[in-house]
């Protein structure tokens, strides 16, 4: 939902001055739902695909960050190497993809760290909710952030570190041909997210 509402709402007036003859009905929900059962020409997916059977592809990858307020740093302390993650307080966030442990590279060598924290969301919108009020540092992707990574209303830390990236996935009802009208919808909200990397 979160990242719908960031990324693909907001371009979605382009879309439609684009494609006249075409209506979106976009249905948020952060569960995956059966696209044939809920009549959907495609549907956006993030993280790893667990349902093999269905048609997908690949649109965008997004760096994940460690990420925060300039407030919270300047009170907790900047850290400077993955270890020091152990001193600060984290949010969680509690589904698939979220996690509290994470593995950060650089030049080949791996670190393994365990954040820690009194919180866990178990949406997206709440760990924003939570980083913007400056009360805790979170592992997220470059999309949930994007606009405050922009205006420096957050800042991230850590950046010579990698950690692994997130992938959006455009699913397709299996069992069917693929709509011109789905395959359109895809191919603009790449285009975007081109636009925005």
């Amino acid at each position: 939902m979160t990242f719908t509402c960031l990324h693909v709402l907001p371009t979605r007036d382009a879309f439609m001055s684009r494609h006249p003859k075409l209506e979106i009905d976009p249905k948020l929900d952060d569960h995956n739902i059966d696209l044939l059962e809920e009549g959907l020409d495609a549907a956006l997916r993030m993280g790893s695909l667990d349902d093999s059977a269905m048609t997908a592809r690949r649109i965008g990858r997004s760096m994940r960050l460690v990420v925060g307020t300039p407030g919270y740093f300047a009170r907790a302390g900047v850290p400077t190497t993955p270890d020091d993650l152990s001193q600060h307080r984290a949010i969680v966030y509690s589904q698939p993809g979220g996690d509290e442990s994470w593995t950060f590279s650089r030049n080949g060598d791996d670190v393994d760290v365990t954040v820690s924290g009194r919180v866990r969301v178990s949406a997206p919108e709440g760990m924003r909710t939570t980083v913007l009020i400056g009360m805790e540092l979170a592992v997220a992707s470059r999309w949930m952030f994007s606009p405050e990574l922009a205006s420096g209303k957050i800042e991230a830390v850590l950046t010579d570190w990698t950690l692994p990236a997130l992938d959006l996935w455009a699913v397709f009802p299996s069992g069917r041909l693929v709509t011109a009208r789905a395959r359109t919808f895809v191919e603009f909200v790449e285009e975007a997210l081109a636009r925005t990397s």
